[in-house]
Formats: C-alpha cells, sequence, structure tokens
C-alpha cells in the first residue's frame, strides 16, 4: 500500500460535519484531481503497455436498459429521424425521389439521462447545503440550462493506471449480498491478495459482482452493494485515488445511511474532488485476474453537464 498522503484539501466552507474544499490547483479549477493527469504521468503509464488483448470497460445503451429513474429522469430512448423508403415520400432531404431512392439515406436520435449506462460524473453534481467544489454556486454559475463551471467540456482524455479490486472475489461470492458496504479493510484486503498497490493518481475499480445481474433492473439497481464513507475516504485521502469506480449503478453502497442522500457522492466532489464512475464492466477483468491496466477514456465534451457516457479501455500492464 501507498505510505504517501494524506490528500486532504484545505475547507472554504465547514457545516454540520461536512466540508467544500478549495481546491489546490487555484480559484480557477475545475477538474480537480484530474490535474494529476500529466504528459510525464501518462508516458509512464502508456511505456508499460504489454502487447495483447484490450478489455472494453462500457456497457451498451438500448432500449429498456437499466437506468437510474427515481428522480423521473429519462430513460434511453432511440428513434429513426430518416429512413430510406421514408426519405422518398417525404423528402425531407430536399434531393428528390429519384436520388433517395439511390441513396438509400438513414438518420437517428436519441434522449437519455447524462448518469445512463457506463458514465463519469462531473464535480458539479453534488455539493453540499448548496455549495460545490471549490466554492461553485448554483447562485453564480448555474445558467439557465448548465453549469458554467466543472462541465465534461473542461475535461483531459484520461489516461491513468487503472487497478480494479474484486471485492466479489475476495469474499468467495459472484455478487456481494444486496446492501453490503465496502469497507477499507475490504480494499486493502483485496489489493494485498491481487498482489497490486494503490497509488496516487489511480483510478480504482471496484467490482462488487453486480454486472452478473444486468441487464436487469431490478436485479441489478435495487439495493446495491457499493463503497461506504470510510472507505471512499481512505481511497481518497489516504490512498489519494484521482478516480472511483464501480460495476454498480452508484459507486456507493443503496440505500444509503438513514438521514443521508448520497453522501459518497457529495464527498467525492465537493471535499474530495474526485469524480465517479458508474456501471462499469468488469467482468471480462475478472474472468482474466488482470488487476492492473492503463485505463484510457474520455468523456464527451458537453457543455456545463453533470455527467457524461464514457467509453473506457483497460490494457494490462507489466509490473514496475
Amino acid at each position: 500500500m501507498t505510505s504517501e498522503g494524506p490528500y486532504r484539501w484545505q475547507p472554504l466552507v465547514e457545516r454540520d460535519g461536512t466540508t467544500i474544499a478549495e481546491s489546490p490547483w487555484g480559484p480557477d479549477d475545475e477538474i480537480g484531481r484530474l490535474n494529476w493527469i500529466t504528459a510525464e504521468s501518462q508516458r509512464e503509464v502508456l511505456s508499460r503497455i504489454v502487447p495483447g488483448p484490450t478489455y472494453d470497460l462500457a456497457v451498451s445503451l438500448f432500449m429498456g436498459m437499466p437506468a437510474w429513474l427515481g428522480a423521473g429522469d429519462p430513460k434511453y430512448d432511440i428513434w429513426m429521424t430518416h429512413t430510406p423508403a421514408g426519405t422518398v415520400v417525404d423528402d425531407l432531404n430536399g434531393v428528390g425521389p429519384e436520388l433517395s431512392s439511390i441513396y438509400s439515406y438513414c438518420g437517428d436520435a436519441v434522449t437519455m439521462y447524462t448518469h445512463t449506462g457506463t458514465h463519469l460524473d462531473m464535480l458539479n453534481h453534488f455539493g453540499f447545503h448548496g455549495r460545490f467544489w471549490n466554492g461553485w454556486s448554483p447562485e453564480k454559475h448555474l445558467g439557465s440550462r448548465h453549469w458554467t463551471r466543472g462541465g465534461p467540456e473542461k475535461y483531459p482524455n484520461i489516461v491513468a493506471r487503472g487497478v480494479m479490486l474484486d471485492i466479489a472475489a475476495l469474499h468467495e461470492v459472484e455478487c456481494l449480498p444486496p446492501s453490503y458496504t465496502i469497507t477499507q479493510e475490504d480494499c486493502t484486503s483485496a489489493a494485498e491478495a491481487q498482489g497490486v498497490t494503490l497509488d496516487k493518481g489511480d483510478v480504482v475499480m471496484i467490482r462488487t459482482g453486480r454486472m452478473r445481474y444486468w441487464p436487469d433492473q431490478e436485479k441489478y439497481g435495487t439495493d446495491a452493494p457499493g463503497i461506504g464513507l470510510e472507505a471512499a475516504k481512505f481511497l481518497c485521502e489516504e490512498a489519494g485515488a484521482m478516480i472511483i469506480g464501480s460495476d454498480n449503478d452508484s459507486v456507493e453502497v443503496d440505500p444509503c445511511e438513514p438521514g443521508t442522500y448520497f453522501p459518497v457522492h457529495s464527498y467525492m466532489f465537493a471535499t474530495a474532488g474526485a469524480p465517479i464512475i458508474e456501471s462499469l464492466w468488469l467482468e471480462d477483468l475478472a474472468a482474466a485476474q488482470v488487476y492492473e491496466v492503463a485505463f484510457l477514456g474520455g468523456p464527451l465534451k458537453m457543455t456545463g453537464a453533470t455527467g457524461s457516457p464514457l467509453r473506457p479501455m483497460a490494457i494490462p500492464l507489466q509490473p514496475r
């Protein structure tokens, strides 16, 4: 385990036991710990790639897929806006039926909550008491349509060391029990059993086994096991995680502790400055027992959004 740390930032606001942190990267910082991504850190990771298979860590988007709909957000939908036969009839492309019958034109559109499928949560997603990372506030930084701070258009491509902690395998189960709270001890024991360290700047990926139930909405999305605040604080403040991701749909345990509402989310964004990845496909890594990888991916540059679809890829690394 790393001996570096702790990675705690100076508070701007402290209220009722919660902290809004001041970014150590300055008053204009919008990406938090992703500032740890540098040309040097990328070269170090890419220099250790093992030629061979790559692993896709994203789930597919499809109608009827599991999604967080508990607050009334739109599910994933896709529909055709243009079809070959329809274009001949309605001539919406304006080139006439003869050309349309030759050049078969298709087009489509989608609607979805930005926190659907495998996605990255931005630091403007949750805060405490109306304040967000580095002091952002809705009164100053949230317009009619989107945030002016912290959107994915400001995020760099993520090229970093990734470490998978297979907590399900640690407990010798296919999937952790419903609402199981993953602890600091679970994380350290999994790292030790897998022979990996946790280093500053890692993308830490937690495997609960929940993807065994994909795409069953009820089994996948209800009462999920996940990390609690203790594990989140250890990974961020002691191990120096840059991002924490999981194969469940919330990263943290569901349901939350009584009297709280996604406390790990608010802590990671507002206090630690660490993004979250949800609904990672980790089954192939687990089957191959690959625990240390180059993690490659990037959000869509959707200005001011609180979340973005992500298509991450993992490539095994040679040991140091």
